[in-house]
């Protein structure tokens, strides 16, 4: 049972784990004060190069065939998406962002704000913008199993846990 288990453990225990570095990075104040601009979408968030050709196709390998080739695509997506789940540092005493609730607070000035942002096409865009993230944290998961499988060293394949192989 547990042999039939092996393969699919990895997938378990990163769904497991807390996202840590795995999100749209956090609003600062200038990103708060940019609220009542992105709500009517006129300051609308551009999507990183490497998270919209990761959109287009994660599962991609062309020019993926030396362990070099992966240790840039993926130092590409970490500038974008932040550390990954091998490296990234647990913050369980953080549980509030001041820069979500900024916004919030901005945001709720506005009268009508989720039927506006529909209107504007400013939740379009946010909805854009999360899926690239997410297509660029799969991009780099599916690369590091790529470098696991042809025997590339770190950092083209997963962080050995400590005390693990």
């Amino acid at each position: 049972m547990i042999r039939a288990l092996a393969p699919t453990l990895p997938l378990f225990l990163l769904l497991a784990v807390p996202a840590q570095g795995q999100v749209v990075p956090e609003p600062d104040a200038r990103e708060v004060a940019k609220t009542p601009l992105r709500d009517l979408n006129i300051d609308a968030r551009d999507i990183p190069e490497v998270l919209q050709k990761a959109a287009l196709d994660p599962y991609a390998t062309k020019g993926m065939g030396k362990c070099n080739a992966l240790v840039s695509e993926i130092a590409a997506l970490d500038s974008v998406l932040g550390a990954d789940y091998d490296i990234a540092e647990a913050n369980d005493g953080d549980r509030f962002s001041e820069g979500r609730i900024g916004q919030s607070v901005v945001g709720s000035v506005i009268p009508f704000r989720g039927i506006l942002r529909e209107v504007t096409g400013a939740a379009a865009n946010d909805r854009a913008l999360r899926a690239a993230y997410t297509a660029g944290m799969v991009r780099r998961a599916y690369l590091k199993g790529w470098g696991q499988g042809r025997g590339c060293p770190y950092p083209a394949r997963p962080k050995a846990a400590a005390g693990g192989k």
